[in-house]
């Protein structure tokens, strides 16, 4: 092996042991996957899915409980669509998969007029769907390959344009209390995942339905955070450690903090921080 190829060898254990090791901590830390688990892994055909199903499957391997994997693919019947790459990807690397038709691509292109956002509507046909799936499977976790960058975007997205603290958590239960919802990729950063996806040369398939909208607020968003990152390095690392250092009683939602119910406690005493300089001693808060 020459030189080059060492090297490069060496940098894709590193990434791949980064990436295994930040999916086996977002597992532990929400509980993601229990025993007996049947995960249903979504592959839309792109970098972060296709990531998710390589290190769940070798994850697989070495975990202490047993759980099985299903790989699903949703073909929307977009037009172009190769709907053999995934079969052939899939059956190559020996997973069980199920590929569900449902032309969702003809309803939104339906409802939503020219040059508008289809994702919002897109995303709940497809989660309709696949919920439905997961019903009929006896599915027990349902496993996006959401990441980092996927969740502080969204987080900023809801901020400016919809006036909410809120983000996409690693876990989740749906609405009608049926599913739950993980993202085990929720601790790894999109550039990782940008260059496993590129040493391992996956068949991505492109999004057409909605990969022509180029003025789309995430866009805005990504360029934002791409461009902090660059300029103030570990910025993104802070933003989500935010979300999960959350202080209500420090936040302004009456409905998590109970600010008219606050009384003072003239008994009450806080320690003090002794300062060096006489008459400085400060309240901890």
């Amino acid at each position: 092996m020459s030189d080059p190829e060492h090297k490069s060898r060496t940098q894709f254990n590193k990434l791949q042991k980064r990436l295994r090791r930040c999916v086996g901590e977002a597992i532990a830390d929400f509980n993601m996957i229990e025993p007996d688990d049947k995960v249903m892994v979504c592959l839309s055909g792109g970098k972060d899915s296709y990531t998710m199903l390589d290190i769940l499957l070798n994850l697989q391997k070495t975990a202490p409980i047993n759980f099985e994997i299903i790989a699903v693919n949703l073909d929307q019947k977009q037009p172009g669509f190769p709907e053999h790459v995934l079969p052939e990807y899939l059956q190559s690397i020996g997973v069980p998969y199920h590929i569900i038709e449902h032309d969702t691509y003809s309803i939104v292109k339906r409802i939503i007029p020219e040059g508008q956002t289809t994702c919002s509507l897109c995303s709940r046909l497809r989660r309709g769907t696949l919920y439905g799936f997961a019903k009929e499977h006896k599915i027990t976790k349902i496993a996006l390959g959401h990441h980092r960058d996927d969740i502080i975007e969204t987080f900023f997205l809801n901020m400016f344009y919809a006036g909410k603290l809120k983000a996409m958590p690693p876990k989740l239960l749906s609405d009608d209390k049926q599913n739950i919802v993980i993202r085990p990729l929720a601790y790894c950063r999109e550039k990782d995942i940008n260059r496993f996806a590129a040493f391992k040369q996956f068949p991505i398939i492109p999004c057409n339905l909605c990969g022509s909208q180029e003025n789309l607020q995430r866009k805005a968003m990504k360029q934002m955070l791409n461009g902090w990152d660059k300029q103030f390095p570990g910025r993104i690392e802070t933003i989500f450690a935010s979300l999960q250092n959350i202080a209500p009683s420090q936040m302004a939602d009456a409905s998590l903090f109970d600010f008219a119910g606050l009384r003072r406690d003239p008994d009450a005493s806080l320690p003090r921080v002794v300062s060096d300089e006489a008459g400085l001693d400060i309240l901890e808060r």
